[in-house]
């Protein structure tokens, strides 16, 4: 049979497997390579091909790739600690400083548990154990996990309609996982594993670091708003899916949004008070990722800070360009738009001092067209009762506002931190579910296709990773824009986008690996609870706000 990789064609005996056939192109790649597309369908190396294929390999230098590492390494994780802790529990939380944030229920962890676990897991590589796939009838899984005691997962299986559910084995070890592992445990000889109280932080690869450890940066602030987030869902009684999905089907979706909803309130008009409150403070920044809802919150904010007496008035970084032959340039020799450089921070500040000091000042206005500032730019004075409100992926940079002091400005990260994980082994990624976001809102009011806006997704996330995560820990406060109920309800507008994309796209595999983890949600029909101010409003339509 032909097959083609990298755009040149190769021949192989029918049946091959993937594996063997990675071992001839492992030069080519600078990642380690974890699984494959067999004509854009995402196959685990396991697997044999037995006809003309276009093959392209999946290593830790893209997402889909460091995925499949890090749910691998979980996987021999959980063995481990089976091994060493017997009767104990493991429950996979959510990403945190570089790492995945781990939990290891009934015993006691220390420094020394923890140093066995990584010896045990060590050996475990070492033996290079098979990892293998099986499809299994779901009422035998239930069967398998009832007997297992992973009961989540049994939740999980019977609330689905799915006739066959993935197993993974590993030498005794059973598992489920909707998205592939690698094929082996020799796979995953990169990894570290530290004590992070309560619990542990498992290190592996990542897309900028994809054949070594990236160095671990303790992130105390977002560590704390994961621990709100879980203690908010133990107070919902919805840590997992299955939990929302009987929530739903009892018809509990009314109360579960107006209680989200009012949570969102309370603790915007808690950041508004304290503002509000601190006479020292001109000026708020306010920075978060992609689709974090910053639009919504930004409108919210303003309505409570009027409610305190205070006017916002908003400043458009936009206008601060630089003209554009002064405009750094990436490493490809394009004109950098993004990097804190492109802006102009000498004007920039001198302008928001005189602001603050009660000077008039002239804002430009930059013309996108010719790449220069206006001649003629539109002049501010502030009154006594204005504060500055402006956002922006700078915002939370301290390089951006250098000659204001702390005390004159407030710093806000927006993030969507999903508390909700699918059972205790498959944590939903908040990416995910700011990308489920994404493809809804932009095939809303951007007439964005799925598959496009999932192609651009990897140069988002790059953008994101420079300019915005490295500074969260810089912000004074985080929201947490994330909703409970949000992902049934995106369900029925992303699903119909996912099928639309095309078998040749290569957007294909992601939006087929979406299109199984929302299969596992109940949808919320009615929609009517939703107040029109909602921050999902910004995604779904209906918002009265200006977004």
């Amino acid at each position: 049979m032909k097959i083609i990789v990298k755009d040149r064609e190769y021949e192989y005996p029918e049946n091959t497997r993937l594996e063997d056939i990675a071992r001839d192109f492992e030069h080519l790649y600078n990642g380690i390579i974890v699984a494959a597309k067999v004509n854009n369908e995402l196959r685990d190396l396991n697997c044999t091909i037995s006809e003309d294929s276009v093959v392209e390999f999946v290593d830790t230098t893209v997402e889909e790739g460091t995925r499949i590492y890090r749910r691998s390494l979980t996987f021999v994780f959980i063995k481990a600690v089976k091994e060493l802790l017997p009767g104990a529990t493991v429950t996979i939380e959510h990403s945190l400083g570089k790492g995945l944030y781990c939990e290891i229920h009934g015993y006691s962890i220390n420094n020394k548990i923890v140093a066995s676990i990584k010896d045990k897991m060590k050996e475990i590589i070492d033996k290079n154990l098979k990892i293998e796939r099986k499809m299994l009838p779901r009422e035998e899984a239930i069967r398998l996990f009832e007997k297992e005691g992973l009961m989540e997962k049994v939740r999980l299986f019977k609330d689905t309609d799915k006739e066959k559910v993935p197993v993974y084995y590993c030498d005794g070890t059973v598992d489920f996982f909707y998205s592939p592992c690698v094929p082996s445990t020799g796979y995953l000889k990169v990894f570290d594993i530290r004590f992070y109280f309560p619990g542990v932080i498992l290190i592996a690869p990542d897309i900028y670091n994809p054949r070594s450890l990236p160095v671990f940066v303790d992130v105390p602030k977002l560590a704390s708003i994961f621990k709100e987030a879980e203690e908010w869902a133990h107070i919902l009684d919805i840590n997992y899916v299955a939990s929302l999905n009987d929530l739903i089907k009892r018809g509990g979706a009314r109360d579960l949004i107006l209680v989200s909803e009012a949570f969102h309130e309370k603790k915007i008009s808690k950041i508004a008070d304290y503002i509000a409150s601190n006479k020292m403070i001109k000026v708020v920044l306010i920075a978060g990722p992609s689709s974090s809802g910053k639009t919504s919150f930004i409108h919210r904010l303003s309505v409570q800070l009027r409610v305190n007496g205070l006017k916002p008035f908003a400043i458009s970084l936009d206008n601060y360009f630089v003209p554009r032959e002064l405009t750094p340039r990436d490493e490809f020799g394009n004109y950098d738009f993004e990097s804190i450089d492109a802006l102009d921070l000498p004007l920039f500040n001198e302008h928001l001092i005189k602001l603050i000091q009660g000077e008039e000042v002239e804002i430009p206005i930059f013309n996108f067209k010719t790449g220069e500032r206006e001649p003629v730019g539109r002049k501010v004075k502030l009154e006594k009762n204005q504060i500055i409100l402006m956002e922006g992926i700078h915002g939370l940079n301290e390089k951006l506002t250098i000659q204001i002091p702390k005390d004159n400005k407030y710093k806000i990260y927006v993030s969507a931190i999903t508390q909700l994980n699918l059972d205790e082994h498959n944590r939903i990624p908040t990416s995910q579910t700011r990308l489920i976001r994404r493809i809804v809102r932009d095939s809303q009011f951007r007439s964005t296709d799925a598959a496009e806006t999932i192609n651009m997704w990897p140069r988002v996330r790059k953008g994101e990773e420079r300019w915005i995560f490295p500074y969260q820990e810089q912000a004074d406060v985080m929201f947490n824009s994330f909703l409970p109920y949000e992902l049934p309800v995106l369900k029925k507008y992303a699903e119909p986008l996912l099928k639309k994309v095309s078998k040749d796209d290569p957007a294909y595999s992601i939006a087929k690996e979406m299109l199984e983890f929302l299969s596992y949600f109940y949808p919320i029909e009615d929609e009517l609870a939703i107040p029109p101010n909602s921050i999902i409003r910004e995604f779904i339509g209906g918002s009265c706000l200006d977004v």
